[in-house]
């Protein structure tokens, strides 16, 4: 337990070292302030808006802003988790810092975990203040707040924390500006997943809408956000909640009973490729 955490230690303050999480910071802040911006513009012209007969304008004006905010939330903690975990692996095995820690006396099984939990708490974290944050503006400007106030959040933490596991499975077999590029392409291909749903729903198209769904468990962390903006609006119905199933930047469809389950497999599938190709990896 004590290796482990050295090793998140030395995660932490490599990261430090780097000037990332000045970065990641500035970049928040710029998210934070432009995001009061628009929600205060948004809701300041609420009552001006004539929404179509059944729709309640403040709920729409609420969830589809606070479901950008998750879209800003999850890229944002996506680019934190990977750059906390691109070069994990091979960077570190080329530039002579890993083979002194996995030979003697932590191991690479300890060192690999002790690396995504780093990864995976430290992302978790942002992830879950940036989109309280997030929540406390479109409550303050709006009065509104979401029909779930955790779930979307924790799924959002979750999310990132499976990126975060791709990230350095990627780290073991890629060097680090090939493994950056992958994995945000992988976001990107989740995102557009997203899109071919909320495109079938709309042409009634059963061949998008089966594309969107299968994509969602290939890549489950879209299913999470799905998911996460589904719950934003559950309780909502009427036509009102029909609006608001198409969401912003993907549907928001529910998950269902499995989503969870798969979703804790596909990182013990990860951590198993992940663990079995560093094993064989020479330092």
């Amino acid at each position: 337990m004590t290796d482990a955490l050295t090793i998140v230690g030395y995660a932490i303050r490599e990261s430090v070292r780097k000037k990332m999480f000045l970065v990641v910071l500035l970049l928040t802040g710029g998210f934070i302030g432009l995001f009061w911006l628009g929600a205060h513009e948004l809701f300041d012209e609420t009552g001006n808006i004539t929404p179509p007969a059944g729709v309640d304008a403040r709920t729409l004006v609420g969830a589809t802003t606070l479901g950008l905010g998750m879209f800003g939330t999850l890229f944002l903690g996506t680019v934190l988790a990977v750059f906390l975990t691109l070069s994990a692996v091979r960077g570190d095995a080329e530039r002579g810092l890993l083979q002194p820690l996995v030979v003697r006396p932590l191991g690479r099984v300890t060192f690999l975990l002790a690396r995504f939990a780093a990864a995976a708490a430290v992302s978790g974290a942002y992830v879950l203040t940036v989109y309280a944050a997030t929540v406390a503006i479109v409550r303050v400007e709006g009065d509104w707040g979401p029909d779930r106030l955790v779930a979307p959040g924790l799924e959002l933490a979750v999310a990132v924390s499976l990126l975060a596991g791709l990230s350095l499975l990627g780290s073991v077999f890629l060097s680090a500006t090939a493994n950056g590029v992958a994995v945000f392409m992988v976001f990107g291909a989740g995102l557009v997943a997203g899109l071919l749903g909320q495109i079938g729903e709309a042409l009634n198209s059963d061949t998008l809408r089966d594309i969107a769904r299968d994509s969602s468990w290939i890549l489950p962390f879209e299913a999470l956000y799905q998911d996460g903006l589904h719950r934003l609006t559950v309780d909502t119905g009427g036509f009102t909640g029909f609006v608001l199933q198409l969401g912003p930047f993907g549907g928001a469809q529910g998950g269902g009973d499995r989503l969870f389950p798969w979703v804790a497999a596909y990182l013990a599938l990860l951590a198993a490729v992940a663990l079995a190709g560093f094993s064989r990896k020479d330092l």
